[in-house]
């Protein structure tokens, strides 16, 4: 399916998929639902998750193109919205409980197939990507800023603390348990410390670029500035220090995601620094019970 839509960098990997199956909390018996022909070829797959509380529903859905139009993608979705009702009576009872789903801006059927279950469009985001001809130049940091190589037994914590604080202004984030962050970010099968940049002043972090290959380029899976260390400079000289860092490796192709509604100034940042949009992506949404939104 990424290949029809034209970007197979966001596909995921089999050990990715693995360990997407290993988070917390989700079950393959009751969160995953595949369709295929009478001869076992796999046609299409629906997976559920409760990000948060039992309020916050997230679904993610593929169906092989040479299978389009047939009702496979209606079906999973009817039975993804099945396994959301199901959540409902878990959540706090004054909860606003919706399920979300994100899909590539170009897949048209996703679309009619969403807006005719009931799902409407609420936020727009961005993979970004830049080709570098040659090696960037020297980075200038802020003053008081050092660099200093990532630690695990160290410095985890730390920059879990850090990633926290960083991504409370962003749509739908919500701070992660230190279990969360050690499954998404060290059983990561990609996870490879010697691209983290950690930016110290003092015994402080004050921004932090996690950084990874994943499908052939390079990738700033998390680029963050604590707020005492913002409008300074500090995102841009880690994203350029993360391109030098990726040339010098022979990956002079690197990539992100971004919300394109980021309020932090991301997108401009990332535009200044000479990167594209590569892809659009939509997040649908649908509400299964009105109530108070979680902070």
């Amino acid at each position: 399916m990424c290949e029809a839509d034209g970007d197979t960098s966001v596909a995921i990997t089999p050990d990715e998929l693995k360990n997407e199956w290993e988070t917390a909390g989700f079950n393959l018996e009751t969160d995953a639902f595949l369709v295929e022909t009478k001869d076992g070829r796999i046609v299409g797959f629906e997976e559920f998750f409760n990000e948060k509380d039992h309020a916050e529903l997230q679904t993610d859905g593929y169906v092989h193109p040479d299978f389009k139009g047939l009702g496979v993608g209606t079906s999973l979705l009817r039975k993804i919205g099945g396994r959301a009702l199901a959540e409902i009576p878990l959540a706090e009872p004054d909860l606003r409980v919706f399920i979300r789903s994100t899909m590539d801006n170009k897949d048209a059927e996703g679309h009619a197939l969403h807006q005719a279950e009931g799902y409407s469009s609420i936020r727009y985001h961005w993979r970004m990507e830049i080709k570098l001809p040659e090696a960037p130049s020297a980075v200038t940091w802020p003053e008081g800023i050092e660099l200093r190589p990532f630690v695990k037994d160290e410095h985890a914590i730390a920059v879990w603390q850090a990633n926290n604080e960083a991504f409370r202004d962003h749509w739908g984030s919500h701070d992660a348990s230190y279990e969360e962050f050690v499954h998404s970010r060290f059983d990561d099968p990609e996870f490879d410390p010697s691209l983290w940049v950690i930016a110290w002043d003092g015994d402080e972090i004050a921004g932090f670029s996690l950084n990874r290959f994943r499908m052939g380029i390079g990738w700033v899976r998390s680029l963050g500035v604590r707020r005492p260390w913002r409008k300074k400079g500090l995102g841009l000289a880690m994203l350029q220090h993360s391109f030098g860092e990726f040339y010098r490796l022979g990956n002079p192709t690197v990539g992100l995601g971004v919300d394109a509604s980021n309020p932090t100034g991301a997108t401009r940042l990332y535009q200044r620094a000479g990167m594209y949009i590569a892809s659009e992506f939509v997040t649908y949404e649908k509400e299964l019970r009105p109530g108070r939104n979680l902070k």
